[in-house]
């Protein structure tokens, strides 16, 4: 598989950390809801939003549309742009 670092370029897996479901990034205010935030995860099959980091490169950290059934990636683009983004 391969990944398209915004800053890099198309790059092998290998070089990427797989961060989790892109819904980490929006970490709740509630203190009761930090346990779901932390311990309570799915796993769906087909298009899912997710975090990488490009951790043996520049170190950015990605918000990367994959389909985990084809392993497709339909966009990458820095986690940042995506926060700022968030009302």
């Amino acid at each position: 598989m391969r990944i398209t670092c915004p800053y890099c370029g198309e790059r092998d897996l290998r070089e990427f950390t797989y961060l989790g479901a892109a819904s980490l990034l929006h970490r709740p205010d509630n203190p009761a809801a930090m346990q779901d935030y932390i311990y309570s995860r799915e796993n769906p099959a087909g298009e899912n939003v997710e975090l990488w980091q490009h951790s043996t490169g520049c170190r950015a950290w990605l918000h990367v549309i994959r389909n985990t059934t084809t392993h497709e990636i339909h966009s990458t683009r820095p986690a940042r742009e995506v926060v700022e983004d968030t009302p």
